[in-house]
């Protein structure tokens, strides 16, 4: 968290407004507050309002470049490889990714020819009414696509069962004090 720290936007920048997803351009010259910087995005506190800009934009606010490795350059299985890119994937107001946060209900692994499948994922929110929903589930189908031999990806938003914190790993509690 850097809260305490204000920066200034060094350049004109692309933000998604949090929780509706609206994309936003924040000026050069304008100050924010960095919340989180998790995953390959920011989280920023504006003008009374959460938005996210992507890693690679980090120079716009005077600090590191996020990235993420490439998947398909690491030795892992297709399914390893699916939980990789979906650890990558942080709640923009929640500082844990949303495997540990227990928000990935279901995934698997279809073969839909030689080295070409596909990824069936079913996933939730931690509210029902969290306008974040189509954000996460863009950023997820966007991250799942980028695996070779991955050629169609669905992700299925579901409600039932309703999340509660027991689905959170021991880390994620850990991490937000619920242990």
């Amino acid at each position: 968290m850097f809260r305490e720290t204000s920066v200034e936007v060094k350049r004109d920048v692309e933000a998604t407004l949090i929780p509706t997803g609206v994309k936003v351009k924040l000026q050069e010259g304008t100050s924010v507050f960095v919340t989180q910087a998790l995953g390959n995005s920011y989280t920023l506190y504006v003008n009374g309002n959460l938005v996210r800009i992507a890693g690679k934009d980090g120079d716009a606010l005077g600090l590191v470049i996020l990235d993420i490795p490439d998947v398909n350059e690491l030795d892992l299985s297709i399914e390893e490889k699916i939980l990789t890119q979906l650890k990558t994937c942080f709640d923009p107001e929640i500082p844990v990714n949303i495997v540990d946060l227990g928000l990935i209900y279901e995934w698997q692994v279809l073969p839909l020819g030689k080295q070409e499948f596909s990824a069936e994922i079913k996933m939730t929110l931690t509210a029902a009414g969290c306008g974040m929903g189509p954000v996460l589930v863009n950023e997820v189908e966007e991250k799942i696509r980028q695996i070779n031999g991955i050629s169609t990806v669905k992700v299925e938003l579901v409600f039932e069962p309703p999340w509660d914190k027991s689905r959170m790993s021991d880390e994620a509690k850990l991490q937000l004090g619920l242990l």
